[in-house]
């Protein structure tokens, strides 16, 4: 796609996400339908690889995490029509219209795709109720914000794989968001921002549960009462009783 034709669509994504409202409960997120134009979305289903490309990193923690993400290191390993919506969620325009949406100064996108990319969930995956990491490894920026973009044309309500938003400590469901096409869902990324997927998913075979997902970060530290942890620390899950993966509160920070 062209860089004119770059420059439209994000000036409409950006108008999509200022027309929003920036919901508080339980943390800050806003909910944006028909983000882009349709067949842009469906020329990114299209491109969408198969779980058989050697692009996808699978996971299976049985109990906490079982989906399949990309292994992107850079915008040049994008497939063709991806990388046009990736773009323009990571450009200046965009970035600032999150920023003043989210009051959240100075976003910066993440070029180095560190957890970022395509995420499927199949049939039986899960994803444990968890808040994300407060650092990137690569610039030691702090972790402010997630994105993602739903691809479902098809999902039915009774699949499962609603996005869950939860309490402070990950106990308590308060909000389900649809994982429907073009849908796409910003939030807060801090120490009481928990989310997930718990319940196994319900999809039909041959049927997959498909968004891009992209994080933003800042220089300056998250606010005192976004923080439960200072020092840097990956993923923390409920069920490991809210340590990471190995049982630490913290990580190695290089």
């Amino acid at each position: 796609m062209n860089q004119v034709d770059l420059k439209d669509l994000a000036e409409r994504c950006v108008s999509r996400v200022m027309a929003v409202e920036c919901e508080q409960d339980p943390y800050k997120h806003i909910v944006v339908d028909n983000f882009v134009p349709d067949d842009l979305a469906k020329r990114c289903m299209d491109a969408f690889p198969g779980l058989e490309n050697p692009v996808w990193e699978h996971e299976s923690d049985t109990d906490i995490e079982v989906k399949s993400r990309t292994t992107w290191k850079s915008e040049f390993d994008i497939p063709e029509h991806i990388v046009d919506v990736v773009r323009i969620m990571n450009s200046a325009p965009f970035l600032k219209a999150l920023s003043e949406k989210f009051e959240i100064p100075k976003l910066v996108a993440d070029s180095y795709f560190t957890g970022g990319g395509l995420n499927v969930t199949q049939r039986g995956g899960l994803l444990d109720v968890h808040v994300d990491g407060n650092y990137h490894d690569a610039t030691g920026l702090n972790r402010r914000m997630n994105a993602l973009l739903y691809l479902n044309p098809e999902w039915e309500e009774g699949w499962g794989g609603e996005f869950g938003l939860y309490n402070e400590d990950g106990s308590k469901l308060i909000k389900k968001i649809a994982p429907v096409y073009n849908r796409l869902v910003v939030f807060d990324s801090h120490d009481y921002s928990y989310h997930g997927l718990p319940d196994p998913l319900n999809f039909p075979a041959g049927q997959q549960r498909k968004s891009v997902i992209l994080y933003y970060y800042t220089v300056a530290p998250r606010p005192e009462g976004q923080i439960s942890v200072q020092k840097p620390h990956s993923a923390l899950w409920v069920k490991r009783n809210h340590n990471d993966k190995r049982g630490n509160k913290e990580r190695k920070f290089t």
